[in-house]
Parts: C-alpha cells; structure tokens; sequence
C-alpha cells in the first residue's frame, strides 16, 4: 500500500525520470522490498528509481541487502562505488549512514515507517522554579537511578520552542513534557530537502497529534520493563508527536504543507486496502489467507480480533487507530492522496 502512495506521488510529480527513493530506518528491508514487488508491473515508475536506505547498522544493511535480493555488479573499475541492484524490480540500491548523505538535486520520496519513534527523547518536568530536566545518575551502589537537573540543559532549548507552539492550556495542565529534538532537526532538513528538490515524505508512526507527556517505556520479549534494569537489553519506545513535526516542517520552509495526521486505518483503507485483501484472498492457501486475515485485522482493526480462533496469547491485536500516518509534500505537487 506504502508503494501506491509512492507511486501516486510519482505521477502528481509529473511522472519525472529520475526519482530518489529514500527509506529511513529500513529494519529487515521488508516494507521496501514488498514495495518494489508491487510495483514491479509499472515500468515507467520502477524504472525511475534510485533506491536510498538511511540504515546504520552494519548487520541490518546486510539483512536489507538480502531482502531486496540485490546483485553486486563487480565489473566496475577501481576507484569507482561499485553498482548494487535490487533484482526484485531492477533498481539501483545505495546505503547511507545519514539522510544528509543521500544525493540532492533530484526529486525525492522518503518513507519514514517506525522511525520516528526510534529517535531518543529527553523528559521535562514541572518543578518550582520551573520545568527541569529529567537526567540519570548513578547511586552509590552503582545502580542507576533518576534525577532532575539543577541546571537548564541543551535540550531546554527545544523545550521553550515546543511550548511556543502550543496552546498555554495544553502545557498548563501538563507536569511532565517530552520533546525530541533529533525529531526536531530531521524534519528540518527533510522539509529544506523536499522544498529544494520537490517530492514529499511519508511518516507513519505510533503517536499523538499534541504534545506528548509521558509515554517512555522499555519492553522485553513483549512486556513492559524498569527503564533502567538492565540497560541495552529492552527495546525503548516513546511516542511521536505529530504536531511537532508538522510545526518543524512549516518553520523549515514555505514551499511544503504538511498533511494529516490520519489514523493507520483511514490511510490504508482510503488506499483500498480491503480490494488488495479480497484480491489476494481470491488465490492462496488455508494458511496464507489465515495470515492474511490476521496481517489485514493488526493494521487496520482496533482491539482484539473477533475471527480469531486460535490460543489466547496470540490473539492479533489491532493498531489501526494507535498508528498516525502524515505526509509533507512540495506545495507544487498539490494534496497527496488520500488526505
């Protein structure tokens, strides 16, 4: 569904020649790799692009680089960066550490799916003489333990402009505030890439549209842990908020607008979502069209699966109203769809 947004952004672009494809934080490759298996019947789009995963870590790119079943083309001469191609839709594929390292000058769509929430954020607290820092220390039992910082901090900086754009009520009834700053500062230069060289970005995440309180927490093997118990082996998680993101792209420039949030649900279903489903369902076995079933309920249902017949603890829950989907876009472009 991801690769129709994709490609009725291409055609709203005018349908250019070449694109940059950028995905942030690509995990395993399957979004992208799914994306390019849908796609691979519309030539003229497969053929424009130029894939760019922003990925990090050594071991992911590997596992990318299988997902998309990339070829290495060796014949290239010494000195030059050697050709990757994705086999799947036969695209050219590049990793990158950063964003800023992706090559400017082209029309570009970027995909951020679960990104966002990844960025670390700092907490502020309501204290007497004012919102404080949330830090950690460490005890004299080596344990480690909160604390609130005595002193403003870097981050103060991104807390006053968070509060700027909020309403006064909003922050009133608030004790404890969280602000991203990395999240910040990428949709800066994402909406400054987007205005110079058009295209848009797709951001789908776990989050609010306001300013987020308190939403930090740490889960191993799918429950919820202490934050600081044993720390590096818990997968830590906070919320997004959106309207941040949306007040970060419009202060970056006044050649983007910023679309949504909807809810997961409305996005996928306005992109018929449920056509794709019974269409698939049409030719797959008992076991595919089970998990078809229970794929379809995760992202669009809410709340448990009423079909589910299967043992209790893996009852598919769904996520179709708690994930937010919004795009930026290049005002010249007009509305994406489907917002």
């Amino acid at each position: 569904m991801v690769g129709v947004w994709a490609m009725c952004l291409w055609e709203q672009m005018g349908q250019p020649k070449r694109v940059n494809l950028v995905e942030l934080g690509p995990g395993r490759g399957t979004l992208m790799a799914d994306l390019l298996r849908g796609a691979s019947k519309f030539k003229h789009f497969t053929e424009s692009l130029h894939i760019h995963m922003v990925e990090c870590s050594p071991a992911l790119q590997k596992l990318q680089h299988q997902s998309l079943q990339c070829m290495d083309d060796d014949n290239t001469s010494e000195g030059v960066e050697k050709r990757i191609t994705s086999t799947l839709a036969g695209t050219p594929v590049s990793w990158h550490v950063a964003l800023e390292q992706v090559p400017s000058g082209l029309p570009t769509i970027i995909i951020a799916h679960e990104f966002y929430d990844a960025l670390p954020i700092h907490q502020f607290q309501r204290a007497s003489h004012g919102w404080c820092e949330k830090m950690i220390d460490v005890t004299e039992d080596s344990l480690f333990r909160f604390v609130l910082s005595p002193q403003p901090t870097p981050a103060a900086l991104y807390l006053m402009k968070r509060c700027k754009w909020a309403v006064p009520e909003e922050i009133k009834k608030l004790n404890q505030i969280e602000v991203c700053p990395k999240a910040m500062d990428l949709t800066h230069t994402l909406a400054k890439r987007i205005s110079a060289d058009g295209g848009g970005a797709l951001i789908i995440d776990y989050g609010l549209n306001g300013v987020v309180s308190d939403s930090l927490q740490a889960i191993r093997k799918h429950k919820f842990v202490d934050m600081l118990d044993n720390p590096g082996t818990a997968d830590l998680s906070a919320y997004v908020d959106f309207a941040c993101i949306r007040h970060s792209a419009e202060e970056a420039s006044d050649d983007v607008s910023v679309h949504g949030p909807i809810t997961q649900s409305e996005f996928l279903g306005s992109l018929g979502i449920n056509f794709r489903v019974e269409a698939l369902l049409q030719n797959c076995t008992d076991e595919q069209a089970e998990s078809l079933r229970t794929g379809y309920w995760r992202l669009v249902g809410e709340g448990e699966g009423p079909f589910w017949e299967g043992p209790d603890e893996q009852v598919p829950i769904g996520m179709g109203t708690r994930y937010l989907a919004m795009a930026i876009v290049n005002k010249k472009q007009g509305i994406p769809v489907p917002f």
